[in-house]
């Protein structure tokens, strides 16, 4: 009995300090600038260079992402294809953003689960949505806190927070300028 108390106690305060570091808040940056429009900085062409890191903080994955950004209608596509140069992943997305009105959006694409949901904060845009991930010879359902902040009009920063239970398993950075 005291072996399974302390097994979760010592999940209970894991979760807890996950709980503690991570994702930011929305609300802290609505008053930041320079404002962040996602339809006008995904307009073109746009170059991301990224990489993915572990719970321990080793990169395991380099990529570069091509992106062509077009608006049809009031639906904004983002076709991205990778090319990596360490580790393994997807080849090719391609993302339909469509807005839902009070700085809300939903986002689909072949390889996420349901509906993305996105909210602008000002100076940054938060993308939430789940996956299936293939590592290795497994794929893990997981959920992607994707945020976007702006940093001029032509270049923009990503960190994404790869969770499963709710902890953080990985974390992407990735830094974008339209070309």
């Amino acid at each position: 009995m005291k072996s399974v108390l302390r097994i979760l106690l010592a999940v209970t305060f894991a979760t807890g300090l996950a709980g503690c570091a991570g994702a930011p808040e929305g609300d802290t940056y609505r008053q930041q600038t320079p404002a962040f429009d996602l339809y006008q900085f995904f307009s073109g062409d746009v170059k991301a260079w990224g990489i993915v890191q572990d719970r321990s903080g080793e990169v395991v994955q380099r990529f570069i992402v091509d992106i062509n950004a077009r608006q049809e209608g009031d639906t904004l596509i983002l076709e991205e294809a990778f090319t990596y140069q360490l580790g393994d992943g997807v080849k090719k997305r391609t993302w339909r953003i469509t807005p839902q009105g009070n700085g809300r959006y939903a986002g689909e694409a072949g390889d996420i689960l349901g509906t993305a949901k996105g909210t602008s904060y000002g100076n940054a845009f938060n993308f939430t949505y789940s996956m299936d991930l293939p590592v290795d010879d497994t794929t893990y359902e997981v959920a992607f806190d994707d945020w976007f902040f702006g940093m001029s009009e032509d270049t923009m920063m990503n960190r994404s927070y790869i969770k499963k239970f709710g902890i953080t398993m990985a974390e992407v950075t990735i830094f974008m300028q339209k070309q």
